[in-house]
């Protein structure tokens, strides 16, 4: 006999119904939709080679020809912010499967264990995040040299407490209820409820965990490029294009006005994603909404 309880048995057309109606998984939904396909183009095709520098063009404003202007080397900001788009969210994706991966086994092993091993999972916890990302990354950058893999592999060590965290903390709020106690009894391990039961209570809090960390993310490769440590050049960052406007913000300042807007709608959307799923898989979350 297989006891189960998942998340509330709505069919397809349900959600595709609750989710065309929430504004903010709409909203959220198109920019990032948007902005995923920037990314994608641009492994095929910008306006202009990012890597060319044409000096006679530098520091142009925004024209028909250069929508949003030239940098200092006379490369076009807009080629450069798709490509930009398309390094920023490698990492941050990348970033976020690292933590998901690691995190989330933690947490939930955590939680069915409990007593040291609870402790010990913990204790490791608040020992990474003793380390922020950008100083994870310094470390990280001060034996291997800086670069993309190394900002990944700094903003996923990061990630790892805080899926553990969530993870654990919805797992155990799963465990005392009433089916787990009938799996048990039919004579189940604890490894096997947590594959077949817990996991699948909590998938919810993660998918909007997920979200967040992807746009927390986005924001740490930029400021980890932004101090020299994330995409090197001639590779375009959002983080490293506002380093190079810093100077020259009274002589061209579209060279920051844009790549910021980028960062702050790819967050924005990000955002508003994570809450409309929240509220379309969780139906206490539309009550209390």
């Amino acid at each position: 006999m297989t006891l189960r309880f998942d998340l509330p048995e709505d069919n397809f057309a349900d959600i595709l119904v609750r989710a065309f109606t929430n504004r903010s998984f709409l909203t959220g939904f198109v920019i990032t939709a948007l902005v995923a396909a920037v990314a994608i183009v641009s492994f095929f095709w910008t306006p202009f080679d990012v890597t060319r520098l044409i000096i006679a063009d530098k520091t142009q404003a925004p024209s028909p020809a250069h929508w949003f202007g030239t940098d200092h080397f006379g490369r076009d900001i807009f080629s450069m912010i798709m490509v930009g788009a398309r390094n920023s969210i490698a990492v941050a994706l990348v970033a976020v499967g690292i933590g998901m991966g690691v995190g989330v086994p933690l947490g939930a092993l955590a939680a069915a264990r409990g007593g040291i091993v609870d402790e010990a999972v913990m204790r490791l916890n608040d020992l990474v995040f003793a380390f922020p990302a950008l100083l994870s990354a310094i470390m990280i950058t001060a034996i291997f040299g800086p670069g993309a893999l190394n900002a990944i592999i700094a903003i996923g060590i990061f990630n790892i407490p805080v899926f553990a965290r969530v993870a654990r903390a919805g797992a155990l709020a799963i465990w005392p209820r009433e089916f787990i106690l009938a799996a048990r009894a039919a004579g189940k391990g604890k490894a096997l409820i947590t594959v077949e039961h817990v996991l699948p209570n909590i998938v919810t809090l993660l998918l909007v965990q997920g979200t967040i960390q992807f746009a927390l993310g986005i924001l740490a490769e930029a400021g980890l490029s932004y101090v020299g440590l994330g995409t090197q050049p001639p590779m375009p960052s959002w983080g490293r294009m506002l380093f190079d406007a810093q100077t020259r913000m009274g002589v061209a300042p579209w060279m920051a006005i844009f790549p910021g807007m980028a960062i702050v709608v790819t967050v924005l959307g990000l955002n508003l994603l994570g809450d409309g799923i929240a509220d379309i898989l969780d139906p206490k979350s539309r009550r209390q909404r």
